[in-house]
């Protein structure tokens, strides 16, 4: 049984009328008798009813035509996703990120994916960026957000943004009526940092600047979480640089002002194999180009 004998028979059993099915089909009559009769034979069962002037279902005939119709919609649906998968236009993407990143730019990024990219499902993976970069060599993900990346010949990445970072203060600490504040200004005060395993590229950007500066703060704790760092500072326990987006958990009691050190911000990259073939792949990018694009 062929999809082009269900045509046939569906084309037959609407019009009731070999003549009309033939011009319908843009074939001759001849040819649409023997796709019948073939079917009919593979089936094993009479579908239709011929005399010299008229054509009728058989009772097997009436039943068939549901399914057939079935069928050829289904193949016509089949043939319509694999298209949208080949072009880019569905299938999925696992996506890494960093928690930082989750605060606002995931989940407005994921409504923009649902407007642009509506048969595309993104899988989501929050992982540091030196988990990232392991999981996208070893196919877990196919394509991560992450503040640091390392050259590797089988991996691809573009900054997609840049965003400033800020000092976090307790309420009514005394910087806080400071409109911006400079790194010297937290010389020798007590300070709140990342740890260099879990927050690596946050740990190392605010030492750069720290030790650029000639600027010593008292470090009283090390944690690897924005969030859990905010808690430390609306604590009491001292002040710290974290990025913009970290306004987004809208912690109480926290105050935020900018460093006046124009240099001082942090970087966002998209990161992905060379060698990836999803075909989802190069719509998203585009999608995250845009969407970026529209944020600056």
């Amino acid at each position: 049984m062929e999809l082009h004998q269900l045509r046939c028979f569906v084309a037959v059993a609407e019009e009731l009328h070999f003549g009309r099915a033939a011009q319908r089909l843009f074939m001759t009559q001849p040819p649409l008798s023997r796709q019948i009769q073939m079917l009919e034979h593979a089936l094993g069962v009479e579908l239709l009813e011929r005399s010299s002037r008229q054509v009728h279902l058989t009772a097997v005939g009436s039943s068939f035509l549901r399914d057939a119709r079935q069928i050829l919609a289904f193949s016509q649906q089949a043939a319509l996703s694999a298209q949208r998968v080949a072009s880019g236009e569905a299938g999925r993407i696992t996506l890494g990120f960093t928690a930082v990143s989750a605060y606002s730019m995931i989940p407005a990024l994921l409504v923009q994916a649902g407007v642009r990219l509506p048969e595309v499902e993104l899988v989501l993976r929050e992982m540091v960026s030196v988990a990232q970069m392991e999981a996208l060599v070893t196919g877990m993900i196919d394509v991560g957000f992450m503040r640091q990346v390392v050259s590797r010949h089988a991996l691809c990445h573009e900054l997609v943004h840049r965003e400033k970072l800020l000092v976090a203060l307790p309420m009514g600490h005394a910087l806080a009526r400071r409109k911006q504040i400079a790194l010297r200004d937290l010389d020798q005060l007590p300070f709140v940092m990342y740890t260099q395993s879990e927050g690596r590229y946050f740990y190392d950007c605010i030492a750069g600047m720290f030790a650029s500066h000639g600027v010593t703060p008292r470090y009283v704790q090390h944690v690897g979480q924005t969030h859990t760092l905010l808690g430390l500072v609306r604590a009491g326990l001292g002040a710290a640089i974290v990025p913009e987006s970290a306004r987004e958990l809208h912690m109480g009691r926290v105050q935020f002002r900018p460093l006046q050190e124009a240099a001082a911000h942090a970087e966002l990259y998209l990161c992905w194999r060379v060698d990836n073939d999803n075909p989802a792949l190069p719509a998203f990018r585009a999608l995250v180009g845009e969407f970026f694009a529209g944020q600056r």
